[in-house]
């Protein structure tokens, strides 16, 4: 990897997203670590600058749980920054019980796939700029317990399964995936998604109760993704254990990728400056 990379993971005050910041500082990247809580971001960060005490680091706070935090980070990052070399979008969260997010949208999906929808589509130009660019989707085997949706439930409307749900949101994250992947061929932006695998993390104890691989291994498809040259130009494609593979049939359907791409774009134009709106 080159030095000069300027790489954003999201959630990156603990568990998978801590652990790809530190492997991209010790390859040599200057890492930009986003989290929601100061005092966990910041441990993060100086526990990064002990391994690695020549690492170029800085830090971001937003709650995703916010768009409007969310818009305001990327102010932050546009006036600080003129390009952006990989974006790894791996915050996530898990809930048991129905909440809405600041907005009023089912926490889950609003987490995990609005936010870092939205702060993808406001840092474009930054990508843009650098190209050839990545953007890193961390997602999951879990879109694959879906074998249909329900449109008229996306926001637990009807019925609400903390399982269902977190499933639907990395199902979303995958298929606007590929529709941005779609659109953004032209300018040599990757994008692409994963599966860390099972990892040993918070969110795994807090949802399933159940022990994990190490966060070691958590992190490595994501490290491979954004610095890897084996992937450069790769694009619109699904990773688990740094190998390519099929995402669900669900997954891989085009209509229902530009379906929720347009909803989306329906759900965040609020925040949106028109000329995105039209992407």
């Amino acid at each position: 990897m080159k030095h000069d990379k300027t790489i954003l993971i999201t959630g990156a005050s603990d568990g998978i997203g801590k652990q790809t910041a530190l492997d991209l500082a010790r390859a040599g990247a200057r890492v930009l670590l986003h989290g929601r809580d100061e005092s966990r971001t910041l441990a993060a960060l100086q526990n990064i600058r002990q391994a690695v005490p020549s690492a170029h680091l800085s830090l971001y706070l937003a709650d995703f749980s916010s768009l409007k935090e969310v818009c305001h980070l990327a102010d932050q990052l546009r006036k600080d920054h003129q390009r952006l070399d990989v974006l790894v979008n791996n915050a996530g969260s898990f809930s048991r019980e129905k909440r809405l997010s600041a907005d009023g949208f089912e926490l889950t999906y609003a987490v995990n796939h609005l936010a870092p929808f939205l702060l993808t589509l406001l840092l474009l130009d930054l990508l843009k700029a650098a190209a050839p660019a990545r953007i890193v989707n961390v997602a999951s085997n879990a879109h694959r317990n879906l074998t249909a949706v329900d449109m008229d439930n996306l926001q637990a409307e009807k019925a609400y399964s903390g399982y269902d749900a977190y499933a639907l949101s990395k199902l979303a994250k995958i298929l606007v995936s590929s529709a941005l992947a779609r659109r953004l061929r032209n300018h040599n932006v990757a994008v692409n998604s994963l599966h860390p695998g099972v990892i040993d993390t918070k969110l795994l104890r807090m949802s399933w109760n159940s022990p994990g691989d190490s966060i070691e291994e958590g992190a490595m498809t994501s490290v491979y993704l954004a610095s890897s040259p084996e992937v450069e130009g790769v694009t619109g494609r699904f990773y688990s254990r740094m190998r390519e593979k099929s995402p669900s049939e669900l997954a891989q359907d085009e209509a229902l990728q530009e379906q929720f791409w347009r909803i989306s774009m329906d759900m965040l134009a609020p925040y949106l400056p028109e000329p995105i709106q039209g992407l």
